[in-house]
């Protein structure tokens, strides 16, 4: 009994002598992120000295600061949509306008330290969605061609990989590769494309958050360069313009044309047969573009439309 009289002040004077801790604010996630259309919980986790009801209040911050968390009520777009326990705070579904970076005040008028704080970054991810992808239907051999992939919404950026007939396109690895597959950027670039990179081609966006997204396959055809048709129309137009000239000499060495009479009708002739062979060699020289086009169909020999006698 004399012992337990002995001990009750001396924990009395220790209670009374030890140091009182003066409010204090942390979290034990500064940095949140969360799939979108989820909830996110935004911990805050506070200690006052004396202060048994301390005044809690969020924010977030921004180009400017705006309440969240205020007099006890949720403000603005989280009214509603949130709850509290404590001073932590879950918001439901959240969507792209929630991220942010938000601020925990516990404000302790009756402590010593009066204001503590904490700031939590909130960060809503965007899984991929379907790829947006640029697949030219027909290229000629041994020239440039790109496959562009893209997808602008996923969050964080997807990175690409290509298929071609099913089949995974691996990155390439040696420096005479014949295409470069840029993962990052989503671009499939051909060096030179030959006969054998026929085939159907898609791209698959993924980036750690939800489903990988593929775009749908297209069918990209390799042609050989017609070079006969563009020898053929370079000779015609080189004819046509031999032909006009040489026969416009002779006929003006003969006294055919008078100075008002004749020439002009030659002129026009010959132009329009050049004009019909020119015509003849751009389409056999679009045929060398990247995005090959069937040439079309050969126009109808040209007919006089008057004749004339020397």
């Amino acid at each position: 009994m004399m012992w337990t009289s002995l001990y009750l002040p001396v924990v009395i004077l220790l209670m009374q002598c030890s140091p009182s801790v003066p409010v204090t604010v942390t979290t034990n996630r500064h940095k949140v992120e969360v799939e979108e259309h989820k909830d996110a919980v935004l911990s805050c986790i506070f200690y006052t000295e004396t202060d048994q009801q301390p005044r809690i209040e969020w924010k977030k911050k921004g180009k400017d600061v705006s309440f969240m968390f205020y007099e006890g009520k949720f403000r603005g777009p989280f009214e509603g949509r949130a709850t509290i326990e404590g001073a932590t705070v879950t918001l439901k579904k959240v969507t792209q306008e929630d991220a942010g970076e938000y601020r925990c005040e516990i404000s302790a008028p009756k402590d010593s330290v009066t204001l503590g704080e904490t700031n939590v970054t909130l960060k809503v991810l965007v899984p991929p969605q379907t790829p947006l992808c640029e697949i030219p239907s027909s290229a000629v051999t041994g020239s440039v061609v790109q496959l562009s992939c893209r997808d602008q919404h996923s969050i964080p950026p997807a990175t690409y990989s290509w298929y071609k007939d099913n089949q995974p396109m691996n990155p390439p690895r040696l420096a005479n590769a014949t295409y470069l597959i840029n993962s990052r950027t989503g671009v499939l670039e051909f060096k030179s494309v030959a006969k054998e990179d026929t085939g159907r081609y898609s791209c698959l966006a993924s980036n750690g958050v939800g489903l990988p997204k593929m775009c749908e396959a297209k069918h990209m055809t390799i042609e050989d360069v017609n070079v006969t048709a563009i020898v053929a129309a370079v000779l015609g137009v080189f004819l046509a313009v031999l032909i006009c000239g040489c026969g416009g000499f002779l006929l003006q060495r003969n006294g055919f044309f008078s100075r008002h009479r004749g020439r002009s009708f030659w002129i026009s002739q010959c132009h329009g047969a050049a004009h019909i062979s020119s015509q003849t060699l751009h389409r056999a020289e679009d045929m060398s573009n990247v995005n090959y086009i069937p040439p079309p169909q050969e126009p109808q020999d040209f007919k006089h439309t008057q004749s004339f006698m020397l």
